[in-house]
Parts: structure tokens; C-alpha cells; sequence
């Protein structure tokens, strides 16, 4: 499997994990302790991690630095929104669309070397 492509998968599953550690308590464990819900966003964390930093590894035979912080911010966002309007019930942002374009952007400019040199 091409390896950005793999990346790109991984980091989308880790980022599912992360994004429900750092919010999915604000919706879940908000009349417990902070501490319960820090164990608990740990936890989960932990699965975070075991998916994350291989992504990261195999993507960086490929990728640079930038180029991988760009594409896991994309990633990021591209979960976060769902995340937010259909877990968290916040509602449709237009602000969420002009966020997506302007990673869009940094995408293009990150990438653009290899989008050009094929």
C-alpha cells in the first residue's frame, strides 16, 4: 500500500481516538470528578498513541515534518467537524467551512512540490 496513503488512514484512526479523549468527556463525564474524566480520556489516549506514532514513523519515510503536521492538522479537522455537530450536537458552523478552506490552503502549499513534480 502506498505509504501516504497508509498514513493518511492511520492518522484518521488515531485522530478519532484523540478527539474523543480530549471532548468526548465534556459530554459524557461532566457531573464526575475532572480526575475520572482525565483517567478516562487517558485511556483512551492510549489507543490514540499506538495507532498515532506508527503513522508517524511510516510517514516520515515519505513525508517531512511540515508536511506530515499539515496533513494530521487537515485530518484533524476533517474528523473534529462530524465530531461536533453530530456527537456533540453543536450545530453547523460557517466557520467550520472557511477553517476547511484555509487548511485546504496549507495543504496545497505543504504538498505542492509533489503535486507538481509528477
Amino acid at each position: 500500500m502506498n505509504k501516504v496513503l497508509l498514513t493518511t488512514i492511520l492518522l484518521a484512526c488515531s485522530n478519532v481516538f484523540m478527539t474523543f479523549a480530549w471532548y468526548g468527556h465534556l459530554k459524557n463525564f461532566t457531573s464526575k470528578p475532572w480526575i475520572f474524566a482525565a483517567m478516562v480520556s487517558w485511556g483512551i489516549a492510549l489507543f490514540e498513541y499506538l495507532i498515532q506514532v506508527p503513522a508517524n514513523r511510516i510517514g516520515h519515510q515519505v513525508l517531512n515534518l511540515g508536511q506530515l503536521k499539515i496533513l494530521q492538522e487537515a485530518i484533524t479537522l476533517i474528523v473534529f467537524m462530524p465530531f461536533s455537530i453530530l456527537y456533540m450536537k453543536q450545530g453547523f458552523k460557517l466557520d467550520y467551512l472557511w477553517a476547511a478552506l484555509c487548511i485546504l490552503a496549507a495543504l496545497f502549499f505543504i504538498f505542492r512540490e509533489k503535486i507538481f513534480s509528477i
